[in-house]
């Protein structure tokens, strides 16, 4: 159980309480929040680019999107086509905040790797989303449990014939712009992430480690490197909204299934190395 200590207060990590502290830690050390549509055209030299992969428990989404609208700060949130993770009101509510919503695409996944599939399932699902939100920028569903990358869709179209403008795993310089992500429910999962992770991240974790000594395990840890400035000036952060809630009977049932599916992505990862 991850907890860090706060002038006495023991404190659980993936609450919204710590994930408050977390955004307030990153403003207080001069960082400029943007959404990934906005970072693309128009970036900054100090900037957090927040990402939300909705895939599932919805309204916890709806609890990070107002959290971070009192706090005046604006991320994009990327729902899946499955129902716990689409809900027309809770999409035009978290719009209505001034975040931006994007479509969390699994396509070649569902349609087993069949391309031409794939792509029709990608617009009849794009478009549905955008009748509820404007929809300028995509990004892949990791789909663990199947053996299709959803990105190799792109190797035989081109998303932005869709009008859009940008896919995160593909149209971000991870040589420039620090990628973490709290996949596996932890800050340093790489080992049980199946493709939320680049080629270029592992390098670039590593010559950082190297230079600044990071060790993020828990959100605590990002904290304190906040604060004391050992932060890079660019940073992509990936939350997964499920996994963050300050009720105990939640936050232990998703803390319990999170652990069981590591040693299963951690299995299935070490097969693919091979």
């Amino acid at each position: 159980m991850l907890i860090f200590t706060i002038k006495n207060t023991t404190m659980r990590d993936f609450t919204i309480r710590t994930y408050k502290l977390l955004l307030s830690a990153l403003k207080e050390n001069g960082y400029l929040f943007k959404p990934f549509r906005d970072f693309i055209k128009n970036p900054a030299s100090r900037c957090i680019i927040l990402r939300h992969d909705v895939d599932a428990r919805k309204m916890n989404s709806l609890v990070c999107a107002r959290l971070e609208n009192e706090m005046g700060i604006k991320g994009t949130y990327y729902f899946r086509i499955v129902s716990g993770s689409f809900d027309e009101k809770i999409i035009r509510q978290i719009c209505d905040l001034g975040h931006e919503i994007g479509y969390h695409y699994e396509d070649l996944a569902l349609a087993h790797g069949d391309n031409d599939i794939a792509i029709k399932l990608f617009e009849e699902h794009l478009a549905k989303l955008r009748r509820v939100a404007p929809v300028e920028t995509i990004c892949m569903h990791g789909s663990p449990l199947s053996k299709y990358d959803n990105r190799k869709l792109w190797d035989k179209y081109n998303y932005r014939d869709y009008c859009l403008s940008g896919e995160p795993y593909l149209d971000t310089d991870f040589n420039q712009i620090m990628y973490l992500t709290d996949t596996g429910r932890r800050w340093d999962g790489s080992s049980v992430a199946i493709r939320d992770k680049t080629p270029k991240l592992d390098l670039l974790n590593d010559e950082m480690n190297e230079k600044l000594k990071y060790n993020f395990h828990s959100t605590f840890d990002i904290m304190v490197a906040a604060r004391e400035n050992r932060l890079p000036a660019n940073i992509m952060i990936t939350v997964h909204p499920q996994r963050w809630d300050d009720n105990m009977l939640p936050w232990l049932k998703e803390l319990i299934w999170q652990n069981f599916k590591n040693i299963i992505k951690k299995a299935v990862a070490e097969k693919q190395k091979k």
